[in-house]
């Protein structure tokens, strides 16, 4: 009797991701998309009138999109205990006994403080996409190479589309006195490795056995394309 050979399904071949290349990631089916990382506002320090043309210039940008968007909300938790040994040898090292002693109670407020709460880092993103539908469902059957990936002409296509999208989302964004910007390819790659490995410099978190996603090929200043490994 012949053994039947064992099939593994591996959790890389459910992920969309094709590749990226610049600050564009490449899904299966023809679509693309890129990021936009916006900076956040403490709306609550600001006076009524300031909430109000703040909500107004938000409205506006809303409708203002032509396009369809994603807001994506990332919290990360943040490892301090770096911070809290450089408080320590600044302690030991300072002098001056009253501000040593200041050092000190803050150092133990900082370190109770993330006893008791968890302390997050959160990042906002805006995500714009491209279906190679946009362009007619002709352009379905091109939109990928025979081998799998984009084809040149559907990623000049999504370039194109995608940083037209992006500019307008921008523009609109000053209004609300947000800085933005796109996500580099190698942002891009950190964003998706994170998302689907977990942040490694978290605290007691372990990454063992293969990633779900990658960065392929060196992080060499004269290299110019990296792709998602899947």
């Amino acid at each position: 009797m012949k053994k039947t050979a064992q099939k593994t399904a591996s959790t890389q071949k459910f992920i969309e991701i094709e590749g990226i290349e610049g600050n564009i990631a490449y899904f299966s089916g023809g679509n693309a998309s890129l990021a936009i990382e916006v900076t956040a506002t403490n709306f609550a320090l600001l006076s009524k009138g300031e909430q109000e043309a703040k909500i107004a210039s938000y409205v506006a940008f809303l409708n203002s999109l032509s396009f369809p968007i994603q807001i994506f909300i990332r919290n990360k938790q943040l490892d301090i205990s770096s911070y809290l040994k450089l408080l320590e040898a600044q302690e030991a090292s300072e002098q001056n006994p009253l501000v040593k002693e200041r050092i000190r109670l803050y150092r133990g407020f900082v370190g109770n403080l993330v006893k008791v709460n968890m302390v997050l880092d959160k990042n906002f993103y805006i995500v714009v996409s491209y279906s190679h539908l946009e362009k007619g469902i002709g352009a379905a059957a091109k939109s990928m190479k025979h081998g799998g990936g984009p084809s040149s002409d559907f990623a000049g296509n999504a370039k194109a589309s995608l940083h037209t999208k992006a500019q307008a989302i921008q523009s609109q964004l000053q209004s609300l006195n947000l800085k933005t910007k796109v996500l580099s390819q190698n942002e891009l790659l950190q964003l998706f490795y994170e998302a689907y490995n977990g942040d490694p410099t978290q605290t007691g978190q372990a990454n063992t056995g293969t990633p779900v996603v990658s960065a392929k090929g060196e992080s060499s200043p004269g290299q110019k394309q990296q792709t998602a490994t899947l």
